[in-house]
């Protein structure tokens, strides 16, 4: 009986060693993509029995989409293929600018097929999607998201206790290259958006890489970047705790943990920098902390500059997503800013602490633009100082690659 057992697990390993050796030499018939030497990019696809293929890119003119309840947002735009000899499918974009790009096909009708002949993706909430890079030279954007041969800074994924939420939690943690011949550190906290986790910043929106090059060519301080799980009812980003492998979702949506939180992570937030001063060599002053977010995260930091205005010096909101009191996104929030009973007051003790930094980023069709309009308008009338940045496009990753890139020069000088 153990013999049989034994031949039959022999018999499925060498099956699926089959089927991996056959993806291999099938996926090597055909490159793609192919960022060729003008600056464009191919990409091919073999699919004899498709009737119509597409590609859906952001590197393709953006679509409008209505979100219910939020305006509209600039969605990856779409563009054919044409079949050619022996069942290939080819593209051609125009000239692409250095940048990190993603995509997916479209084949006959199903849409968000990966690239088979691409092993990079990443996943962003519940879509998975191609990606690629393209560099012109040294130091464009290109070049920044790209690993280069630069001294490493390592990436961890820690839990700590937060008493406030009542629960083990997990972050990603970046320490710099040369942390541990001793030292100390300032900390930057780094939040993700509604609908991600704590692998978010590290996998698409390559923090790590962008740290290991401006740290490398000197124009960021050598620091530590803790990016914890901003969803104040889960442990751990999706199948990595005990809930299981539940689908994510946008706020509501997907089947992900239903229960209310105990607490906001704002509130909650304290938690994790008792944690990364106690296990890390930090500067364990103002002037050694720093905190930033996209989305929900901006809107999370906004929340934090507000609670603990003495706890740090520098603040950055990437497409905040800002809302007062208990209504939600109720509202504009500009009425939000007039009915709130505390929200004056808050802002005078924060910007009377004079923090060294409070920066704010914002592309011009993000359908979250108004709400830091309304946010900078009042801040205005009062005479705070703060600094903005405005980009082009709208609601993406690429915009707060961006931001992260200009906020880390900016910080512990």
């Amino acid at each position: 009986m153990k013999k049989t057992i034994m031949t039959f697990a022999l018999a499925a390993a060498c099956c699926v060693g089959v089927q991996a050796q056959e993806k291999l030499f099938q996926s090597a018939n055909v490159q793609s993509p192919v960022v060729n030497q003008d600056g464009t990019v191919t990409f091919n696809l073999f699919a004899p029995k498709a009737v119509k293929v597409e590609v859906t890119g952001d590197f393709l003119p953006t679509q409008k989409v209505d979100v219910p309840g939020f305006g509209s947002y600039d969605a990856p735009g779409v563009a054919e293929l044409k079949e050619g000899k022996n069942g290939v499918w080819s593209y051609t974009t125009d000239k692409l600018a250095p940048e990190m790009y993603s995509y997916t096909f479209n084949i006959d009708g199903m849409s968000g097929v990966k690239d088979p002949a691409n092993i990079y993706v990443n996943r962003d909430i519940v879509s998975f999607t191609n990606i690629f890079i393209v560099s012109d030279q040294k130091g464009d954007k290109g070049d920044l998201y790209k690993v280069n041969e630069v001294p490493h800074g390592n990436l961890s994924k820690v839990w700590y206790n937060s008493p406030t939420l009542k629960m083990q939690r997990r972050m990603t943690v970046y320490t710099p290259a040369g942390y541990d011949k001793g030292g100390k550190y300032p900390v930057l906290y780094l939040l993700h958006g509604a609908g991600g986790d704590e692998n978010a910043w590290s996998e698409l929106g390559r923090a790590a890489q962008i740290l290991d090059n401006l740290i490398a060519t000197g124009k960021a301080k050598p620091m530590i970047v803790v990016m914890p799980n901003g969803n104040p009812n889960c442990q751990a980003a999706p199948g990595e705790w005990s809930f299981g492998m539940y689908s994510p979702g946008f706020r509501d949506s997907g089947t992900g943990p239903t229960a209310p939180a105990v607490a906001s992570i704002p509130e909650s937030f304290m938690d994790i920098v008792n944690y990364v001063d106690a296990n890390y060599r930090t500067i364990k002053t103002r002037a050694g902390r720093a905190v930033c977010g996209l989305s929900m995260g901006g809107g999370h930091t906004f929340h934090v500059s507000l609670l603990y205005p003495n706890k740090f010096d520098y603040y950055g909101l990437f497409s905040a997503g800002l809302h007062l009191g208990n209504g939600g996104f109720n509202g504009s929030f500009a009425e939000q800013i007039k009915n709130d009973p505390n929200f004056a007051q808050q802002s005078a003790k924060l910007f009377g602490s004079k923090p060294k930094l409070y920066w704010m980023g914002m592309g011009k069709t993000d359908f979250l633009y108004q709400s830091t309009v309304d946010l900078r308008n009042y801040w205005d009338t009062k005479g705070y100082n703060y600094e903005y940045v405005e980009t082009d496009g709208g609601h993406i990753w690429r915009n707060w690659r961006i931001y992260l890139t200009m906020f880390a020069q900016k910080i512990f000088k």
